[in-house]
């Protein structure tokens, strides 16, 4: 797939080994001669949540790399990371690359596991910061929840891993698989706010959480599997001792969209970043 002599772009879905699945990106592995301007027109033509462009090799398995919304430039994407490295996996083998992103380095493996590959991102470092409660009250307006629609075991947090997401946890299942929010009104806080997505939450057990990103600053409704935002999300599940500080938590994305996606979170005691996994595979 084609759009001008310069780019050649690829299409990955990453967090499902499915094509229908997961989260589908554009990847651009030789960008060197696009602007931006060019690369938010290609990821605007694809319409996927993120694109992801390499736009210069800086050593062995070492690239610069720059992510795409429809809309706009974010600073980084994991989903996007995980496509890329695939699709990088695939042309040179599996092995260690590092992604120097806008929002700092992140190192990634690719391991095969069977016949399937395996990418792990590594997250900058991250933090968790309280939500004002005037925001908080117009991010519930915005999604039409009531505070008792909340669980009070997981308070709502901003979190970054490389992104700013307000993480918001659902008391209910229900309550997370009706969602029908007011775009405009949303999309106004998450950019007053600086915010990529909301990481909508409902946890099913200690480990493991259903998920979903309303995404409209990127331009779409719904973001089908997150990387940045489940980086961000242990992150908060540690700082707020949610789950011991080693732990490997299962979220599950996508569902409620009809692409189903699994990610892998893994937090190491002594290291604060976030380690985030999960398969993939090219679309067409």
């Amino acid at each position: 797939m084609t759009h001008d002599h310069r780019a050649e772009v690829l299409r990955y879905t990453a967090f499902s080994a499915d094509p229908a699945g997961g989260n589908p990106a554009g990847v651009v592995l030789d960008a060197a001669g696009l602007d931006g301007e060019r690369m938010l027109a290609i990821a605007a033509e694809l319409g996927y949540s993120e694109s992801a462009f390499l736009t210069e090799r800086t050593g062995e398995g070492a690239y610069t790399i720059r992510y795409f919304s429809p809309q706009a430039e974010v600073p980084f994407c994991g989903h996007a990371t995980v496509a890329t490295a695939l699709a990088l996996a695939e042309r040179d083998g599996p092995g260690a690359l590092e992604f120097t992103t806008p929002a700092g380095l992140v190192p990634v493996s690719v391991v095969r596991e069977g016949g399937t590959l395996r990418a792990t991102l590594t997250s900058v470092a991250p933090h968790v910061e309280e939500a004002a409660e005037a925001d908080l009250t117009e991010a519930l307006a915005a999604l039409d929840w009531a505070a008792a629609d909340l669980d009070p075991a997981l308070p709502p947090r901003i979190a970054y891993a490389g992104a700013r997401h307000l993480v918001l946890a659902a008391a209910t299942r229900e309550r997370l698989a009706d969602l029908d929010y007011d775009f405009a009104r949303l999309e106004a806080l998450m950019r007053r706010l600086d915010l990529t997505t909301l990481q909508l939450v409902w946890r099913e057990g200690p480990e493991v959480f259903h998920v979903r990103d309303p995404f409209p600053v990127g331009g779409v409704v719904e973001d089908p599997a997150t990387g940045a935002a489940a980086a961000a999300f242990g992150a908060y599940a540690r700082e707020l001792g949610l789950v011991p500080e080693a732990a490997v938590l299962t979220l599950h994305q996508g569902a409620d969209m009809g692409r189903p996606g699994t990610l892998s979170v893994e937090l190491r005691a002594g290291d604060a970043r976030v380690r985030v996994s999960g398969t993939g595979t090219r679309i067409g």
